[in-house]
């Protein structure tokens, strides 16, 4: 078997490693414990998660332990990583919701792909002696080498809080811990976590006097080299409540033509050989990549069965001209696309478009479809909806109940008659 490191490295998965060569050694001759730390910060996981995921499934393949750890109490701080003000303090009944539903989501994926041990590190420190803490642990954190790390750099202009620079401090003691209690070698964590992964090698080494190792990841990006995730309005969920499995489907069959071999070894487990045979492909054959590329991953977040239907779906949808009842008769797609059930009494009466869209869920305010609609953005069976006051109203819907709203380019929604 490859050495895992090399796994890695050659699917594009590395930004930045401590003390590599011995790193890499020691993977490719022991099994090591390692961890992964996900803050709470939303009830669902995204497609940034999956990524992380995807690295420790890789390293689990090759007979690495892996501790998952819930940030229970990092969580009720946050990461102020990217930001430009301080995060929204949440209480901790929700820090536990979403905790939940992480373990649901790790629970569900299919396949290879599982959570192993999960931990939550309000065990050791919810519970810390302020005063304690710091005498034992904070004389060795220096503030001067802290505010040069990438976490706080983009707070500073704005005010760093006393609050939020503990953060560093609990994620390097959550590395202690986890050492302590698990002989656990190696933290992962995206890029943008290097300093604070550095800070717990540090407290490791200073207080245990053992060395312990970092590895991160490439952060997730868009085909024009912008970041994606919450923090920037774009993030793709793993929960099919929040993205249904078409629109999960659709999003991956939209890769851009620049990123899709890199999504093929990020994002899938096949082998390397066949990916670079993809990556000869020229023209409509790279269509056949993407499809290839939306069923895989749909196939890890969904199952088998969800991302079959919404591959079903799509090709209906297209092959059909976009028609309003197209997916309702696929074999397998009358669950896939995104749907909303319209009173027919209201359809009667007549709808607002913009209402309409409300009801959908593809706006998030009234100002957003109006500017969408001025923009020719919103169509409804493929005419172009010309102003915000237009009403829609039974007659818009075909023979079999159905219409189709689409949003931009690849957003599709229907509405049936009910």
């Amino acid at each position: 078997m490859p050495n895992v490191y090399d796994t890695l490295k050659a699917r594009g998965f590395i930004a930045q490693c401590t003390h590599e060569e011995e790193l890499r050694d020691l993977l490719g001759r022991e099994s090591v414990t390692f961890y992964r730390g996900y803050d709470p910060t939303a009830n669902s996981l995204t497609t940034g998660h999956l990524l992380t995921i995807m690295m420790h499934t890789h390293m689990q393949q090759a007979g690495h332990r892996l501790i998952t750890l819930m940030g229970t109490g990092t969580g009720m701080i946050g990461d102020p990583t990217d930001r430009n003000d301080m995060r929204r303090v949440m209480p901790p009944e929700e820090v536990a919701h979403n905790i939940e539903c992480f373990k649901k989501q790790f629970a569900h994926f299919a396949g290879e792909v599982n959570a192993e041990t999960i931990v939550e590190d309000n065990g050791w420190l919810l519970d810390l002696n302020l005063v304690s803490f710091m005498r034992d642990y904070g004389v060795h954190f220096n503030v001067n080498k802290m505010l040069a790390a990438e976490c706080y750099k983009s707070r500073l202009a704005d005010g760093l809080t006393a609050f939020e620079m503990t953060y560093m401090l609990m994620q390097a003691y959550d590395f202690l811990e986890l050492y302590r209690r698990h002989n656990c070698l190696l933290q992962l964590g995206g890029s943008e976590q290097w300093g604070n992964i550095i800070a717990g090698i540090d407290l490791v080494r200073k207080i245990e006097g053992k060395q312990v190792y970092g590895l991160t990841n490439v952060l997730l990006t868009a085909a024009d080299g912008g970041k994606m995730g919450k923090s920037m309005g774009n993030a793709v969920w793993l929960s099919a409540e929040k993205t249904s499995p078409y629109d999960f489907y659709q999003h991956w069959r939209n890769t851009g033509d620049a990123v899709v071999i890199r999504d093929l070894k990020l994002f899938t487990f096949l082998d390397l050989d066949e990916i670079e045979e993809m990556a000869r492909w020229q023209g409509a054959e790279l269509n056949k990549a993407k499809e290839i590329l939306a069923l895989e991953v749909t196939k890890i977040v969904h199952g088998q069965e969800e991302a079959q239907k919404a591959q079903d779906a799509a090709k209906t949808l297209f092959a059909s001209g976009r028609g309003a009842s197209a997916v309702g008769s696929a074999p397998n797609g009358a669950n896939a696309m995104p749907q909303t059930d319209i009173p027919r009494g209201e359809a009667d009466a007549g709808i607002n478009i913009v209402v309409l869209l409300e009801k959908m869920g593809l706006i998030e305010s009234r100002g957003e479809a109006r500017r969408l609609i001025q923009q020719n953005g919103i169509k409804m069976n493929d005419k172009k909806i010309e102003t915000h006051e237009q009403i829609i109203t039974a007659e818009d819907f075909d023979k079999d109940g159905y219409l189709l709203i689409q949003k931009g380019k690849k957003i599709f929604h229907r509405g049936r008659l009910v």
